[in-house]
């Protein structure tokens, strides 16, 4: 296997589906508690900018809880 030395991250090929749902989850996760926290040093059009993208990953965090559920669900 060639290695790209100019690629500084990479997702593993054989990552399971779960896998790969879970850490999407968790990377909008942290995203949107990085985004509140940035937003409250902020204010004006910037803190308005922060906030939005925040709603935007706050989807994100939605969409990959709703595909977490769906095709990996815990089992109860």
């Amino acid at each position: 296997m060639v290695i790209d030395s100019t690629t500084l991250f990479s997702v593993t090929p054989d990552a399971s589906t779960e896998s790969l749902i879970t850490n999407s989850y968790e990377t909008f996760t942290s995203v949107s508690t990085l985004l509140l926290d940035l937003s409250e040093d902020l204010s004006g059009k910037h803190r308005d900018i922060a906030l939005a993208i925040h709603q935007l990953s706050e989807l994100g965090v939605l969409l990959t809880a709703r595909l977490l559920d769906r095709e990996a669900p815990c089992s109860a």
